[in-house]
């Protein structure tokens, strides 16, 4: 059975490395719209965040894809912020296959010192700003103190009824 799940939540809450290392768990296809965004110049930030719109146009852009992966009866990793509601509602609407969203949580300390720790840090300014945006949409599983695999075997028990 092919269903899809978006990993959201703030800059340095784990959703890329939980996201790809699920998607090899589960032989499935994994998406970042962050890179879909970047790749395509819409993560320009406009008064306080990327408009909603831009966001839009990098689902429409990656939406072809995921459809055939989805229609390959693959399962559909898909990571991102989504601090929009309506991206999500966006994608959901537009994929006519079972899904599930899950939000990572932590400690803004948390994403701060992860973000940090990257080769390419987006700083404390960004990963505030983007840790005020996300709110507690779907399923939420806490990130701050368990492995990736603890995260991964927590999702994997609430989608297994699909697998």
């Amino acid at each position: 059975m092919s269903f899809f799940i978006i990993i959201r939540g703030p800059l340095g809450s784990g959703k890329t490395t939980i996201a790809k290392e699920l998607a090899e768990k589960l032989n499935g296809s994994y998406f970042s719209i962050d890179k879909v965004m970047k790749a395509n110049n819409l993560d320009v930030i406009k008064t306080e965040c990327i408009p909603l719109e831009n966001f839009i146009k990098g689902d429409e852009i990656v939406l072809p894809d995921i459809l055939i992966a989805l229609n390959a009866r693959k399962i559909v990793i898909i990571d991102g912020c989504f601090y929009h509601e309506k991206q999500i509602e966006h994608l959901t609407s537009s994929i006519n296959f079972k899904n599930y969203v899950f939000t990572l949580k932590t400690s803004l300390q948390e994403c701060i010192k992860r973000d940090s720790l990257r080769s390419k840090s987006y700083g404390k300014e960004a990963t505030n700003a983007v840790f005020s945006l996300v709110n507690d949409y779907g399923t939420l599983i806490e990130t701050k103190g368990r492995s990736v695999n603890a995260v991964i075997n927590s999702i994997i028990l609430m989608i297994q009824d699909d697998l």
